[in-house]
């Protein structure tokens, strides 16, 4: 499975598109607010550019894509009005893999930018340079880091799983840590050559708290989707050697993992660094009783289920087709209620705000 190939959210803005099922990701974009709003304020009051290039990476598309940087451009503009400054011109680069839906985003961009403010997509790796030497201002990542450029080496011992699970053997654990290590590595040091001097970086990453890179709260959304998956190995209505051909490309590291490879690479350093969490069906929270259909507010298991299908669907796809997908996801769904009814699940969330050495 090539990775930069198949790795793509759900397009369009149909039942199960990713642009209307990414309130978990809307959350985390709102919680994180408060950092990138010291990187942005920070890198603008220490150098007053005339011209800010602002890099979104993983953007995806639908109703989030231009949250932060419409929030980054607001933020510089009240400082120049506060300080008598002419606002600077804005140039935006919208990043990802080059199946995402673009063209969505290119229809959901302002028809009227006030002549200051320029986009531009920008399809590709962030696993590999994209931009000219010393031409960004600042980048910003959420939810996408997580995501590895390949599935890791050597997991054929990972059988009855589809990613790090409790199940899984140390050889397995290792493979993936090794793989984000190597990505993560070369993610630093390429940006490092991308951003101007003082230069900074927001990511987000999904991840865990725990030491345990298979701990259940990075792993079990993934082992209750493996559990479906093998329930209908059972049933033959897909092969057994199937699913354990298939891993998921993903690894959620914790805070010190994630330091770990930006003190080794030496190119930044760190401004902060947060741990949050959000309930896994975001309608628990506050968006419960708002513009929601009675089964999004009563059925936990539906949303979580919808959320990852606008995710993992082209990746299931790739490997086992399109037949499957209603079934799995019907399965999943009821699983996912069961065990939300009897115990707390929750994603983890890892923040750093970076700065450019030099």
């Amino acid at each position: 499975m090539e990775v930069v190939q198949v790795l793509h959210m759900n397009g369009g803005v149909g039942e199960t598109s990713y642009a209307n099922n990414s309130l978990v990701q809307k959350k985390v974009i709102t919680m994180t607010k408060p950092i990138r709003e010291e990187a942005i304020t920070k890198l603008y009051t220490t150098s007053f550019p005339a011209k800010l290039v602002i890099a979104d990476l993983g953007c995806s598309s639908g109703p989030n894509t231009l949250l932060v940087v419409s929030e980054f451009i607001k933020i510089v503009s009240n400082i120049c009005k506060k300080l008598g400054n002419q606002s600077p011109e804005f140039q935006v680069f919208l990043n990802d893999l080059p199946g995402n839906d673009f063209n969505t985003i290119f229809r959901s961009l302002p028809r009227d930018q006030g002549g200051h403010c320029f986009f531009s997509g920008l399809p590709g790796s962030f696993y590999g340079r994209l931009f000219p030497s010393k031409s960004v201002n600042i980048f910003h990542s959420s939810y996408s880091l997580q995501w590895l450029s390949q599935v890791p080496e050597g997991l054929e011992s990972n059988k009855g799983n589809i990613y790090m699970a409790s199940t899984s053997p140390p050889c397995v654990l290792k493979a993936y840590y090794q793989q984000f290590q190597t990505d993560f590595s070369f993610f630093l040091k390429c940006r490092s050559e991308e951003l101007v001097a003082g230069g900074r970086m927001v990511l987000t990453f999904l991840g865990r708290r725990s030491d345990d890179p298979s701990s259940k709260e990075c792993c079990y959304i993934w082992e209750l989707l493996a559990m479906a998956l093998n329930e209908m190995a059972s049933e033959g209505t897909i092969e057994e050697e199937k699913v354990d051909s298939f891993n998921i490309p993903q690894y959620t590291p914790s805070p010190s993992e994630i330091k770990c490879e930006v003190m080794k690479e030496g190119s930044f350093g760190i401004d902060r660094i947060e741990v949050t969490d959000v309930n896994w069906d975001v309608y628990n929270n506050e968006f419960k009783g708002g513009n929601v259909s009675q089964l999004q507010s009563e059925d936990g298991g539906y949303n979580v289920a919808q959320c990852m299908r606008a995710v993992a669907e082209p990746l299931l796809v790739s490997h086992f087709g399109e037949a499957i997908i209603d079934e799995a996801f019907n399965k999943y769904r009821r699983i996912v209620a069961d065990r939300m009814a009897k115990e707390k699940t929750e994603f983890i969330n890892v923040t750093i705000s970076l700065v450019r050495n030099g």
